[in-house]
């Protein structure tokens, strides 16, 4: 920020005195807000000088945005005074880059003195004067660009600012190339320290990562910027993809497609190279172990049927189905593994699973088996699936997920039940939603003095009007119940399972409004009640 409070105190000391009106007003006030601003962070600390100067900067780029709308909208009566302006704009900016680079210096080698505590903070200002200097290019390259506008181009500084961008996107690609090598050193050695060394690793390792994040950030600010200069940059947008994994409008380009394409194609044809004669080896011994135990599966299927096939086992025909299917697959999979093993799978971790596993099934054998059962048989006969809205097992709602064990089933009032298989499949099972189709059944009464002609034509006339009332299978629409109290008519239209409720709800409220509009009456249950006086006898 002091480079930046330098600057606006440099643009506050323009004189003003012949310029025209207009002109001179805007940047005279404004001036004069940069100059009390100024003299404000002067006597500021801590976080009200913050605020100060992220006022001036805002100031800053405010005055630059004057300059830019004059520039779009130029005059013969203004061009010189613009004019004027800019150059003065283009030796504050050479010297605050001069003032940047020296700071930049200073940083860095205060950076290398510095104790651990005292690194953090001192990053935090180098990478905040980088970041001001890369800024500083842009500015200026906009500032040449005007110049060429107003007609008076500076060809021999333009070319000499392209070159200081291309040896600054060089200088912050091998930072970023360095920074990134020196991260990911420190996060092994942080997986493998002491608690005793974690604590200076961490540091270390934090300041990596900020070095990093503001190495990307700086290139990729110079990238926009060397496009604008016609700069090749494809090398630069490779790197920070590479380094981000980030995908940008960059990476659309062609040049940088083919240039991640081929730097990948020789790392991969690098390593196969180093690696295939052992890739294949293992391919060979991996297909010769797979070979041998399918026909080791097939010989202890034979061994299996002929052992359970025996009359004095008396087993049905699904058990021995099982038990040889059973035996096939185990011998297959243990030959999986034995082959995984030998290709360098680790096979630690599944072992392990199997035997948590087992000693679970152990103290859990009998519900769990039941439910293992259960879960097997709903799993082959489909009853439903993820998705539908079920009754079962006494519990109504969506179903949200299936185990071999229970089956979840989600409420439409958002509740989660946990049901388990054996109770499923041993109850009644109501799939609502597994048809595409579904008849919306309706009943709907009218008094005894109404016309039913009326009523039937009323109540096909609001089916036929719902634009989710299916045309084929057709409605029916039928006097149904010469009721106690009223004329029933049963209504149903068929329609998609998903819009079941929208056209029960939408059919139940139009019918009211139209019978209420049409002048048919909805009977209720009702009672007369007839009273008898009976007079008293005299005596």
């Amino acid at each position: 920020m002091r480079i930046m409070m330098i600057v606006l105190l440099f643009m506050s000391s323009i004189v003003m005195a012949q310029q025209p009106d207009e002109l001179s007003q805007k940047l005279t006030i404004l001036n004069q807000e940069i100059t009390t601003l100024y003299q404000e962070s002067q006597i500021k600390t801590g976080s009200a000088k913050s605020v100060v100067e992220m006022q001036l900067l805002n100031k800053n780029n405010e005055l630059r945005n004057i300059i830019k709308n004059l520039i779009d909208n130029r005059t013969e009566e203004t061009t010189t005074l613009l004019l004027k302006h800019v150059k003065q704009q283009v030796t504050f900016i050479s010297r605050a880059s001069k003032f940047l680079g020296k700071k930049i210096t200073s940083d860095e080698q205060k950076l290398d003195q510095a104790s651990q505590e005292e690194k953090l903070m001192v990053q935090k200002t180098l990478d905040e004067a980088r970041r001001f200097y890369t800024q500083m290019l842009g500015e200026q390259w906009v500032n040449y660009q005007w110049l060429k506008l107003l007609g008076s181009p500076e060809p021999e500084r333009t070319t000499e600012l392209v070159k200081d961008v291309e040896h600054r996107l060089d200088f912050m690609s091998a930072s970023l190339t360095f920074d990134s090598q020196q991260e990911a050193i420190l996060a092994k050695q942080m997986k493998a320290a002491s608690e005793a060394e974690k604590t200076s690793l961490q540091i270390l390792h934090l300041l990596a990562q900020r070095s990093l994040a503001s190495d990307i950030e700086n290139l990729r600010f110079l990238v926009e910027l060397a496009n604008k200069m016609d700069i090749d940059t494809t090398a630069y947008t490779q790197q920070i993809f590479e380094a981000t994994g980030n995908l940008t409008d960059d990476i659309l380009n062609p040049k940088v497609l083919i240039s991640l394409l081929s730097s990948w194609a020789d790392n991969v044809g690098q390593w196969l190279l180093d690696n295939t004669p052992q890739v294949l080896f293992k391919i060979f011994i991996f297909a010769v172990i797979i070979f041998i135990f399918r026909i080791l599966k097939n010989l202890t299927r034979k061994m299996v049927s002929r052992a359970v096939s025996s009359p004095n086992l008396r087993m049905s025909q699904l058990m021995q189905d099982f038990f040889i299917s059973m035996s096939g697959k185990g011998v297959f999979i243990i030959g999986l593994m034995i082959a995984l093993s030998q290709i360098g799978l680790d096979l630690t971790p599944i072992l392990t699973g199997f035997g948590v596993a087992g000693i679970i099934i152990g103290f859990a054998l009998q519900d769990t088996l039941s439910n293992f059962a259960s879960g097997m048989m709903l799993l082959i006969y489909r009853p439903f699936d993820v998705g539908d809205f079920v009754e079962a097992g006494s519990v109504s709602g969506k179903v949200s997920h299936m185990s071999l064990v229970s089956t979840t089933i989600k409420t439409f009032d958002n509740q989660i039940l946990i049901v388990p298989n054996s109770k499923i499949w041993g109850d009644t099972i109501k799939n609502v939603t597994h048809e595409r189709v579904r008849r919306v059944d309706m009943v709907f009464g009218i008094g005894y003095k109404d016309s039913v002609e009326h009523a039937e034509k009323i109540l096909n006339d609001i089916v036929d009007a719902h634009p989710a009332v299916l045309r084929s299978p057709g409605k029916t629409i039928k006097l149904h119940t010469l009721n106690t109290s009223s004329v029933d008519f049963i209504v149903r239209p068929w329609v998609k399972t998903e819009d079941y409720w929208d056209v029960y709800w939408d059919i139940t409220r139009e019918v009211k409004m139209r019978f209420d509009k049409e002048g048919l009456s909805i009977p209720f249950p009702q009672q007369d009640v007839h009273l008898h006086m009976v007079e008293k006898q005299t005596k």
